[in-house]
């Protein structure tokens, strides 16, 4: 018994196009995309008359992709310590409270340097 058909006998036919039209259409479509790149692409940027801050700017944008990666560090680590003690094994716990502890230690790696060099 069967409830779909299927058509086995269907044939694919390309658009008719002369060659002027495909020529046009590839033209568009280069157009369309250069366009796209180079609006895609392009940002303003402001820079600073100092280089000092320059630097600064930087190195905060660095500390917060920093803090960010060790802020998923400590979530997961939470959840590592959570299903160690549902599962109550001790190794498991063990490497959950190490990884909670590098995660605190990299979310506030700026936080220490600071204290560290004063």
């Amino acid at each position: 018994m069967k409830l779909f058909k299927k058509n086995e006998n269907k044939e694919t036919t390309k658009l008719p196009m002369s060659g002027r039209v495909k020529k046009g259409f590839r033209f568009y479509c280069m157009a369309v995309m250069a366009m796209s790149l180079v609006l895609g692409t392009s940002m303003t940027a402001f820079a600073a008359s100092d280089p000092l801050t320059v630097v600064n700017n930087l190195s905060d944008f660095i500390f917060g992709l920093i803090r960010a990666v060790g802020m998923i560090l400590l979530g997961f680590g939470i959840v590592q310590i959570g299903l160690s003690l549902k599962s109550h094994d001790p190794s498991q716990r063990a490497n959950g409270f190490l990884t909670l502890a590098g995660g605190v230690i990299i979310t506030f790696a700026k936080e220490i340097l600071t204290l560290i060099t004063g």
